[in-house]
């Protein structure tokens, strides 16, 4: 880090391999390391004028401009004062160095705030606080409960059982359920012993800095031995350390060089499609300036030959210059002259407009969540019109789309369904927060926030019916949930998956309540008894499964084995006994699935004693094998898992986000495309897709990717694009683009008869991404109406953007929440950062961001259409009246003798743009619109102009061009034929070159000032203002400039007096003002009349409708709650990982012991104090603590534990 503050850290021979010793930074920082400092601003105080003078003037116009100002100042060119120049100039640097600036100055309070926390240090044998940026690699560090861990680190010693430490990786993959991470023994032996930890000088040779999270390989040096190191000994800067008292790690990457800041990708200066196209522009501009300057030049080498001469009597030539030279000079003067063709004081209104409607989208309270009082966020302030040409939207699913917390809904029990509220008549009634719920009261584990509906589940219950009884055991006791009771009475879960935590949690309410489990055996409190059950096996889960088993032995020394699982691998191991209830509860799995809830099959059987002994010998044999060990088990797992007796079903609600079904159907309405990456298991993430409305069951055909080779993906996608369209080519069509000189391949749209979905998983999506199949894919995917990416990295989900963006001409947005998705969101076009409880590392990054994925239909519909729709309106406007400002020079150089003398007074040439014209046409672009709000969400398909850049092309530029070249012909010559030969009513001569220039100059104001009063759609009385205004200031200035006074007081700089007064007051002026304005608007007008005729629009359609309800909005429909009536049925919906039943049955995941309790229900009234669990029907967040619970010293809001449903902010 140099002392300017930039990241100047010496090039040096890329990094093959880490080495680092513990404690020791003499020999760490011989291989400079980076530091743990991170830096994210561009400039300081020092470096800032001559770096953002540098980055404004790469932009072509004010090098332009700048070369403009040169001009002026040599004499023999110049016709105009340097000050026409300068003052705009020095406006436009002023105003953009000042908004740079600040945010600039944003970043470094971002990066002071990181690199100050404080944090202890292991230095000269002693804890010591320290700053962040001055942690470097080699330091041993300790870290405390609810702290973030500072860098990554190897994880040495920790105050937990067996060195675990439980962290929440939420900033890195938006993952609310805790993680565990264990040291190794000889490690962890050092405790928080300082002396122990100081002696400490192990050596670790590790991979290089990288930007993959889930993998790490390393070898640890001490005592002589090598200790293997990976991913689960490493804590990753960006998590944060969750019921740990304290752990010590050793830091291996500091800084950029962590993991979190590699994955955070390039930040690229991202440019509009409007920016480019204007870029494009300015270059045609150019041309066209140098074209008109070259036809005057030579205009005036021929007037010079044949007309000249008569005038050198009068104008004596300067040391003989002939008229190859003049014409020289008169190149340059015009090129100085008609620069207004492309204004500097354009660039400044597109900032402000811009700034404007970023304003619109901070104050906007209909995208505020008031639950987290969370505004919506602009923070870039030149993106805003891209949101009205979006096409494709790729989004992120965990706390993007749903709110990570599963709530435990219906169940089917032995052939009954539960869940549902019926009426008197037998009318299933919708379930709202006014619903009356079930009184647990008589439990005093059971949840106070536990909402349940259906009386009759309790009613079996407290019945002691002995299938509910057994369907709850088996969810209190088939799981690998732990349980942590800090205070009698006050339960808080830990589980690997949400899922498990919301149906252990489910029990708990009904009365069987997972109190504690050791290695071998599960304490449970059922119906007020508290009963301890030996676990004797679990059959773990894996994604071959899709099951998991345990098998206990009941105090009565019963043996049974419970099963739970997804119901179509649960199905084919039943008994022929069950038949006649799996068909009952098939017709239950099908109405949850219908409604887009994740379905869990439950099974039992009871052992033998002598037949399970076998097995378990058999079972211990396979364990310990050294060769095919998983083969072998899993034969002995389907071996017991057989003849299994049916007990029910549950249902799962992976609650969405509120609006994400309505905001996908509205963006599918405006031809919005999209497509869902995410890191999530293919089963889960499809059932999330159904819920949501992304994949429907209309949809002809939904095709599966899973090809385990190049060829077999290849394939696949082929098939599919076959099944689609049965006579598409066999190679994509592309269409070759020229884009500033660069060509670009586009590849074309294919319409295809019916709705399709593509799911592809992560291994078949490595395959899909290389280069001779990405274009396969991309075709494939964009027939398509929505796409579903799984178990993709974040990389990928970067590179997926990237690929469509390459290949088609078309907007991308980004939306997610977590670090996962910074690369995603840097990438496409329009990063948008959902500010919820995964973290703040994705809103960072982002150009736009909001607390709920609902308000990005706003976003899109209303604030990005409108920003597009002012945007293009201004551009056509803007480059209307300065076209014809400028056109009117060229008319009349043909009659000044190609001399480069002004057509209109020097002051109005200053002031036309920067005062007379500038806020009529900025009100305008900061108050238009064309339908309200209501409207827009009413008719979604207004959003379509903007996909296809209908309102500001080449097209449209070239017309507005030909329109200001008509106009510019009535300015001229209609003033110029009404002033030839005409006197004054009193018979002096009107036709003088001043009172000329004043006529024509009142003309064109008039002129564009009533076209702006027809390209405006919505008048406010600030418009008004601003129009009326303007040509009021117009006539005061113009008075005021003309008047005797300031001629007596500069002659030189105010020549026209008396003009004013001479000219304005005679009435064939004021009639000359009439036609022109007449003639200049009557082509607009029969142009507007005879395009709604003949072919309207779809903003011409909704217009009209706006104007027979005599623009009242139509009432807004009311949101009913969506039911799905579909007959698939969630084949796997069970969020778990592999490897958690080794990990509880070997003891290495438990906790300290919990305090002594009482068992037994307790009478009635007893109070459970303190505790806070789930929201609606056992929601369950997988983090351990209540949300919304305020921890101390936590800069982040703190993830949460459970939420309730009924929260009258939802």
């Amino acid at each position: 880090m140099s002392f300017f503050g930039l990241d100047c850290v010496r090039k040096r021979e890329r990094e093959l391999e880490r080495k680092l010793r513990a404690n020791d930074r003499e020999y760490n920082l011989s291989f400079k390391y980076a530091t743990n400092a991170i830096n994210t601003s561009k400039y300081n105080f020092f470096t800032f004028l001559p770096l953002n003078l540098f980055e404004q003037f790469q932009r072509i116009a004010n090098a332009y401009f700048l070369f403009l100002l040169v001009l002026q100042v040599i004499p023999q060119i110049s016709s105009l004062s340097w000050f026409t120049t300068v003052v705009p100039l020095v406006l436009v640097l002023s105003v953009t160095a000042a908004k740079d600036a600040t945010d600039d100055i944003n970043r470094h309070r971002s990066d002071n705030h990181v690199n100050n926390r404080k944090v202890q240090v292991l230095i000269d044998r002693k804890l010591r606080s320290e700053k962040w940026m001055d942690v470097q690699v080699g330091d041993i560090i300790k870290l405390e409960n609810n702290q973030f861990v500072t860098a990554d680190l190897l994880l040495l010693s920790s105050s937990e059982p067996l060195n675990l430490v439980y962290i929440e990786t939420a900033e890195l993959d938006g993952e609310t359920n805790l993680k565990v991470r264990q040291a190794l023994n000889v490690t962890g032996d050092l405790g928080d012993d300082v002396e122990k930890l100081a002696d400490f000088n192990g050596e670790v040779r590790c991979e290089p800095p990288n930007n993959r999270l889930d993998r790490f390989t390393g070898t640890l040096g001490c005592g002589g031995q090598k200790y293997s190191l990976d991913n689960e000994k490493i804590l990753l800067r960006g998590c944060t350390l969750r019921n740990t008292e304290w752990c010590f790690g050793l830091v291996l990457f500091a800084g950029p060089e962590t993991k979190l800041m590699q994955n955070c990708g390039k930040s690229t200066f991202k440019r509009t499609s409007i920016d480019r196209l204007m870029n494009v522009l300015v270059l045609c501009i150019f041309g066209f300036l140098a074209f008109m300057c070259t036809i005057l030049a030579i205009g005036n080498f021929f007037w010079e030959l044949n007309q000249g001469s008569e005038f050198t009597v009068f104008l004596p030539r300067l040391n003989g210059n002939q008229a190859g030279f003049s014409a020289f000079l008169t190149f340059w003067s015009y090129v100085i002259i008609l620069n207004t063709v492309v204004p500097i004081s354009l660039y400044v209104s597109v900032e402000i407009i811009r700034l404007g409607n970023s304003f619109y989208i901070d104050w906007d309270r209909k995208m505020y969540y008031s639950r987290n009082d969370t505004p919506a966020e602009a923070r870039t302030t030149t993106l805003n019109e891209e949101l009205g040409q979006i096409k494709y939207v790729f989004s992120d699913k965990t706390g993007t789309l749903t709110q990570n917390i599963m709530t435990f809904n219906k169940c089917s029990i032995n052939g009954k369904s539960y869940g549902d509220v019926y009426d008197y008549t037998g009318q299933r009634l919708d379930i709202t927060e006014h619903t009356e719920t079930v009184d647990f009261s008589y439990n005093p584990l059971a949840d106070p926030r536990f909402l349940f509906h259906d009386h009759a589940l309790v009613e079996a219950v407290k019945q002691e019916n002995p299938e509910v009884h057994s369907f709850f055991r088996l969810l209190a006791l088939c799981h690998t949930v732990m349980a942590e009771e800090k205070r009698e009475g006050e339960l808080f879960y830990q589980a690997q998956s949400p899922d498990e935590g919301a149906l252990v949690t489910a029990a708990r309410n009904f009365g069987f309540v997972f109190r504690s489990r050791t290695p071998d055996s599960i304490s449970i409190v059922e119906m007020g008894k508290q009963r301890s059950y030996e676990l004797l096996a679990i059959l773990d889960f894996n994604n071959v499964r899709k099951r998991m088993s345990v098998i206990v032995r009941s105090p009565e020394g019963k043996l049974c084995l419970y099963c739970k699982g997804a119901d179509t691998i649960v199905y084919e191991r039943l008994h022929q006994s069950s038949s006649k209830m799996m068909d009952v509860t098939t017709e239950h799995l099908n109405e949850f699935a219908g409604e887009g809830l994740r379905t869990l099959a439950l099974a039992y059987k009871n052992l033998d004693e002598e037949y399970f002994s076998q097995w378990r010998e058999r079972h211990h044999e396979a364990s310990t094998a050294l060769d095919d060990r998983e083969n072998r088990l899993d034969r002995l797992y389907e071996e017991i898992e057989k003849d299994l007796l049916l007990l029910g079903a549950t249902a799962i609600e992976d609650k969405l986000q509120d609006g994400v079904p309505q905001t996908i159907e509205q963006l599918s309405k405006a031809d919005i495309k999209m497509w869902v990456l995410t890191g999530d298991k293919q089963e889960t993430a499809e059932n999330i897709g159904y819920s949501c409305n992304l994949l429907r069951e209309e949809m002809a055909e939904v095709f599966v990717v899973s090809g385990n080779s190049l060829e077999e993906v290849r394939q696949e996608l082929r098939d599919a694009r076959t099944a689609m369209k049965p006579d598409a080519a066999a190679v994509d069509s592309l269409m070759p683009e020229s884009i500033l000189g660069k060509s670009v391949k586009v590849m074309t749209d294919e319409a295809v008869d019916g709705e399709y979905g593509l799911v592809i998983n992560g291994h078949s999506l490595a395959y899909a991404l290389e280069r001779g199949v990405e274009r396969d894919f991309l075709r494939t995917a964009c027939m398509c109406k929505a796409v579903i990416c799984c178990r993709v990295t974040p990389l990928q989900k970067a590179q997926v953007v990237e690929l469509v963006k390459k290949y088609k001409r078309a907007v991308t947005l980004a939306i997610g929440d977590g670090a996962n998705d910074v690369s995603m969101i840097k990438a496409a076009h329009i990063g948008v950062g959902i500010s919820g409880q995964e973290g703040m590392q994705a809103v960072l990054s982002s150009d736009f961001s909001f607390a709920q994925f609902r308000f990005l239909q706003r976003l899109l519909l209303v604030h990005g259409r409108w920003s597009y729709l002012r945007m293009c309106k201004f551009l056509r406007y803007f480059f209307y009246k300065n076209f014809t400002f400028t056109f009117v020079h060229f008319w009349f150089a043909f009659f000044c003798g190609f001399s480069a003398q002004t057509v209109y007074d020097e002051w109005f040439i200053t002031l036309y743009n920067l005062v007379y014209t500038a806020l009529p046409v900025l009100g305008m672009s900061l108050f238009d619109q064309d339908v309200n709000d209501v409207w827009s969400f009413q008719h979604p398909q207004l959003y379509a102009p903007g996909q296809l850049n209908l309102y500001f092309s080449k097209k449209a530029f070239f017309k507005c061009a030909l329109h200001s070249c008509y106009s510019s012909l009535v300015l001229f010559f209609v003033p110029y034929a009404a002033l030839h030969d005409s006197a004054r009513h009193d018979g002096k001569d009107t036709a003088d070159y001043q009172s000329f220039a004043l006529l024509t100059q009142t003309c064109l104001l008039f002129a564009v000032t009533i076209q702006l009063g027809f390209e405006m759609a919505f008048w406010t009385a600030v418009n008004t203002f601003f129009v009326v205004g303007s040509l009021a200031m117009y006539f005061a200035v113009t008075f005021t400039m003309y008047s005797d006074g300031l001629f007596l007081t500069l002659p030189s700089a105010f020549p026209f007096v008396g003009t004013g007064r001479n000219c304005l007051n005679q009435p064939s002026v004021w009639l000359t003002i009439l036609l022109t304005s007449i003639l200049c608007l009557l082509p607009v007008v029969t142009h507007r009349f005879l395009s709604m005729q003949l072919c309207p629009t779809i903003n011409d359609k909704v217009m009209l409708k706006v104007r027979q309800a005599k623009a009242t909005p139509p009432p807004p429909t009311r949101r009913a709650r969506m039911r799905r009536t579909s007959s698939r049925r969630s084949g796997y919906a069970f969020s778990h990982a592999q490897g958690y039943g080794d990990l509880v049955t070997s003891g290495r995941f438990l906790r300290r012991p919990a305090v002594s309790r009482s068992s037994g229900l307790a009478h009635a009234g007893r109070a459970t104090t303190g505790f806070s669990p789930m929201g609606r029907s056992a929601g369950y967040s997988p983090t351990g603590r209540p949300q919304n619970a305020k921890v101390p010293d936590v800069q982040v809001t703190s993830l949460q534990m459970y939420r309730t449903v009924t929260d009258p902010a939802l």
